[in-house]
């Protein structure tokens, strides 16, 4: 049986009260900042996945990231159903290596990032992800159009 999501990481990068962000040059969330993330491999678990998606992405190298969310997103489209593992790391320095291939990098404040251009559904978890909460599973469906028509969280209770 086949799963029918697409299955992604998500992972926020901090460093001395920043965080570290890609303006996205291609599809999905073309022209938006996100964090470095990508499609989970075979054989791969998703702290795997976040992991090598940051050294890919970044040049960074991380050890112990926190899960912070289980995200799903949902629409009429087949193309637009998503299982996102979003992690939160503190990394030491903030020296990155970016290809551009997938987008540029750049720290920004914390409290800096709602105000930038961020998928809708980011900008609803972003502050569940950086804040000390307990982790959250959130579930957000959209329209035809991939415009965010209801959404739901609660805390993964350990």
């Amino acid at each position: 049986m086949n799963c029918p999501f697409i299955l992604t990481t998500l992972i926020y990068a901090t460093c001395r009260g920043q965080v570290l962000m890609m303006y996205r040059h291609k599809e999905p969330n073309l022209g938006l900042w996100i964090a470095p993330g990508g499609k989970i491999d075979a054989g791969e678990s998703p702290r795997e996945c976040a992991l090598r998606e940051l050294r890919e992405e970044t040049g960074l190298h991380a050890e112990s990231p926190s899960l912070r969310a289980i995200v799903t997103e949902i629409s009429p489209r087949p193309d637009w159903q998503w299982m996102m593992f979003v992690y939160r790391v503190e990394v030491p320095h903030a020296r990155v290596q970016g290809d551009l291939r997938e987008g540029r990098l750049q720290w920004f404040a914390i409290e800096e990032v709602p105000s930038l251009p961020i998928p809708q559904a980011d900008a609803i978890f972003y502050p569940l992800v950086i804040g000390d909460g307990p982790a959250v599973e959130l579930k957000f469906e959209y329209d035809a159009e991939l415009q965010l028509v209801h959404w739901q969280s609660q805390p993964i209770l350990r």
